[in-house]
C-alpha cells in the first residue's frame, strides 16, 4: 500500500513540473514597467529563434498569419535596421474573446511577437503583456482568457531559451 502512494505521489509531481516551470516563466517574462512591454532573451541566433517559434505555433495548432522581416523592408528603403522580424499569429476562438469585451481590442489580437537584435547582438523575443492589454481596454470579464493567452505566449518563447 504505501509503494502504490508513494508511486502515485511520484507520478502526480512529475506531472505538475512543466506545469511549474510554466508558471515560473510567466512571473519571470511579465512587464515590470507601465509601458506593458515584456521581453525574453533568447539563447539562440535570431534566425534558429524565428524557426523554432513558428514550429511551436504549428505544433499547437494556432493559425499564423505574416512573418514580416522589419530590417529587410527598412533596408528596401534605403535604411539601416539592425535584424527585427514581427511574427503574427493568434487562436481564433480564444483572441477574438477580447474583441467581443471591447471592440477596440481588435487593435491588439492578433498576437504580435517581435524578435530583434540589440547592439550586442542580443536577439530578444517582445509582445505586449496581456495584463496591460486588458488594463488598457478595460476588460475586465476575460480573466481566464487573458491568463491562458499569457501561458501560451511564454510556452512558445521558452522554446527560445535554451540552446
Amino acid at each position: 500500500m504505501t509503494r502504490r502512494v508513494t508511486s502515485r505521489l511520484a507520478r502526480f509531481c512529475a506531472s505538475l513540473i512543466p506545469a511549474l516551470l510554466v508558471l515560473v516563466f510567466v512571473s519571470a517574462a511579465r512587464a515590470d514597467n507601465d509601458d506593458g512591454i515584456v521581453r525574453v532573451r533568447s539563447a539562440v541566433p535570431m534566425a534558429e529563434a524565428i524557426t523554432r517559434i513558428k514550429a511551436d505555433i504549428a505544433a499547437k495548432g494556432i493559425k499564423f498569419f505574416s512573418e514580416i522581416d522589419q530590417s529587410q523592408l527598412a533596408a528596401d528603403a534605403g535604411i539601416k535596421l539592425r535584424p527585427s522580424t514581427l511574427l503574427v499569429f493568434g487562436n481564433p476562438p480564444l483572441g477574438t474573446q477580447f474583441i467581443t469585451s471591447n471592440p477596440n481590442a481588435g487593435l491588439d489580437w492578433p498576437v504580435r511577437l517581435l524578435l530583434t537584435q540589440d547592439d550586442n547582438g542580443e536577439v530578444w523575443a517582445v509582445w505586449t503583456d496581456f495584463g496591460w492589454i486588458a488594463r488598457r481596454h478595460n476588460i475586465r470579464d476575460r480573466v481566464a482568457q487573458f491568463e491562458m493567452a499569457t501561458k501560451v505566449v511564454a510556452s512558445i518563447t521558452s522554446t527560445i531559451t535554451h540552446r
